[in-house]
């Protein structure tokens, strides 16, 4: 049986940091790794940002709480998870992923941690390891599973590349341009006839 490695953001829900951006109206929250592909830098911006504007964890809960997976997506992962062992991996943070899991069925979840202060600052994050995507799948493969992954991002390149097959989920342009040999979806229903047909080649 194949695993399937989805994307969280982007895929299966919104992204968070846009959904603070247009909360707090300060734009550069909304840039994601489909703006800028290196997370390291992209995360010391998110932090100064909130540093500057005093933006504390106890501001987002509410508004992470709110957050809704995109139409469709929760029958989607019902029917993957009865057709594959399906891992979600993503560059999120569990403080923000957690309450939309339950709304999801609560799948397999791996992504990383933010430290807070004592006030609730977010003053830094835990990352699980670098390019932990990749590594995932690769750790996969070492034991003999055969992998399927989907992201819509600058950093799913890597794991969908090192997949037994990928799939990019609805990119923007951008991405699309810069990996042009890396076949596109559009919506769930052409990714599930790409999976169908990928069940039906098993023997």
């Amino acid at each position: 049986m194949y695993v399937l490695c989805l994307d969280l953001e982007g895929v299966l829900v919104p992204e968070f940091w846009m959904e603070l951006s247009i909360a707090t109206g300060i734009p550069d929250l909304g840039k994601t790794t489909r703006d800028i592909p290196d997370y390291a830098e992209l995360m010391r911006m998110r932090l100064r940002l909130m540093k500057e504007h005093q933006i504390r964890y106890t501001n987002l809960q509410s508004l992470v709480e709110k957050i809704e997976p995109f139409t469709g997506a929760k029958e989607f992962l019902s029917w993957a998870r009865r057709n594959f062992q399906v891992m979600i991996l993503s560059d999120t943070f569990y403080e923000f992923a957690n309450p939309i899991m339950s709304k999801l069925n609560h799948p397999f979840l791996l992504c990383h941690h933010l430290k807070l202060s004592s006030d609730s600052s977010i003053v830094g994050y835990v990352r699980r390891q670098e390019d932990p995507k990749t590594h995932v799948i690769r750790a996969l493969r070492s034991i003999n599973l055969s992998t399927i992954a989907t992201g819509d991002s600058y950093n799913d390149v890597g794991m969908i590349n090192e997949a037994s097959h990928g799939f990019f989920f609805n990119p923007p342009t951008n991405v699309v341009a810069d990996h042009p040999d890396i076949a596109v979806v559009k919506n769930f229903e052409q990714l599930k006839e790409k999976l169908e047909k990928l069940l039906s080649l098993q023997v």
